[in-house]
C-alpha cells in the first residue's frame, strides 16, 4: 500500500507539472493568435468579396503545411480591403490602357500597374508575416508591355510556386491564382521590391520608373548590382 501511494503521488506530481506546462503554453500562444484574429477582423472586406477572400486564404494555406491559416486569412482580408480602398482613390475608369491615358494627361494621379503592386506590397509588409513571403513579380520588364504583380509564397518557397495578386489588368479588381499558370510569364525582381520598401520606409512617393503605356517619363530599372 505504501508503494502504491508513492506511485500515485508521483503520478499526481507529473500530471500537475504537465498541466502547468499546458497553461504556460496556452498563455504564450493565446495572445499571438488572438492578435492575428483581431487584426484580420479590423479589415473591412466588402460583402461581395468575403467568399473570394476566404478562397484566397485557403489557397495561401495550402501552399505549405507550415503556413498559418490565421496569417493567410489576415493577408487575404488585407488584400481585398486595400484594393477596395485603392480603387476609390485611383478612380479607375474605362479600360486599363485608357486609365493609363488619363494618368498621362494628369486626370488621374495613380493607377499604373506597378503602383497597384507597390501599394499592396507596403500594406502587406505592415502585417509582419511569419509564415508567408511577399515578393515582386514582373512580366516583360522595361517595355511598354510590362506588367507587375505581387507573388505570395510560403516561407522559403520558390517564386514559381507562389500565388499572384494582380489588379491592373482587371481594372482595380483583385485577381489571384498560381503565378506559374498565368498567360503572362512573371519573374521575380527582389531588388525592386527592396527599393519599394526602402522608399516606403523613407516615406517617399512612388517615382515614374517603369515603361508602361501612356506614361509620360520612364527610367529603366536597374537589374544588376542593386
Amino acid at each position: 500500500m505504501i508503494f502504491t501511494a508513492r506511485v500515485m503521488k508521483l503520478q499526481i506530481q507529473s500530471l500537475s507539472c504537465f498541466g502547468v506546462f499546458l497553461v504556460i503554453l496556452g498563455t504564450s500562444a493565446g495572445p499571438a493568435l488572438a492578435d492575428e484574429r483581431q487584426r484580420s477582423s479590423s479589415f473591412q472586406v466588402q460583402k461581395g468579396d468575403v467568399a473570394k477572400a476566404e478562397k484566397l486564404a485557403t489557397e495561401l494555406t495550402s501552399l505549405s503545411p507550415g503556413v498559418n491559416h490565421d496569417e493567410a486569412k489576415l493577408l487575404a482580408d488585407c488584400a481585398f480591403a486595400t484594393v477596395t480602398k485603392l480603387r476609390r482613390e485611383y478612380r479607375m475608369f474605362g479600360t486599363p490602357i485608357f486609365n493609363n491615358f488619363l494618368i498621362y494627361h494628369g486626370l488621374r494621379k495613380r493607377g499604373y500597374c506597378y503602383q497597384w503592386s507597390e501599394d499592396l506590397l507596403v500594406a502587406f509588409d505592415k502585417l509582419n508575416l511569419k509564415t508567408l513571403e511577399v515578393r515582386w513579380g514582373e512580366y516583360d520588364p522595361n517595355t511598354w508591355r510590362e506588367n507587375n504583380c505581387i507573388v505570395v509564397t510560403a516561407k522559403g518557397q520558390p517564386f514559381k510556386r507562389g500565388i499572384m495578386l494582380e489588379c491592373w489588368r482587371h481594372l482595380g479588381h483583385l485577381y489571384f491564382g498560381p503565378v506559374a499558370s498565368d498567360w503572362e510569364t512573371y519573374v521575380e525582381n527582389s531588388a525592386y521590391a527592396r527599393r519599394v520598401r526602402e522608399r516606403a520606409a523613407a516615406q517617399n512617393v512612388s517615382e515614374p520608373n517603369h515603361r508602361v503605356a501612356f506614361q509620360r517619363s520612364s527610367v529603366e530599372k536597374k537589374k544588376s548590382g542593386e
